[in-house]
């Protein structure tokens, strides 16, 4: 019998993307809270939004925080500034990230 894990293959790409400076300070911190990079915990969070809650799809989707990594989130908040959430980011500016005409 073989103790070996299936592992998924997955390939990874560089990306240059642009994000408001206090969210990426409050990523960076808890990526070093939870003990991984902060590739590893942006791709977890994607992955978690795409999972629906049975019941309430589009409307809710799985959370891949905890209890301790939410008190952990929202002291990075008040850290770092960050004082908006997840309705705020229809009214951001874009600045140079508009897309041109």
């Amino acid at each position: 019998m073989s103790d070996q894990i299936d592992r998924t293959v997955v390939e990874r790409v560089q990306l240059g993307i642009r994000m408001e400076k206090r969210m990426v300070q409050v990523l960076k911190g808890l990526a070093e809270f939870e003990g991984q990079s902060l590739g590893a915990l942006l791709e977890r969070i994607v992955l978690h939004s795409f999972e629906p809650v049975e019941g309430h799809e589009g409307e809710v989707s799985a959370s891949p925080h905890g209890k301790k990594a939410l008190r952990a989130i929202a002291d990075l908040k008040r850290v770092y500034g960050m004082d908006y959430d997840v309705h705020s980011s229809r009214d951001f500016d874009p600045g140079e990230d508009a897309p041109s005409a």
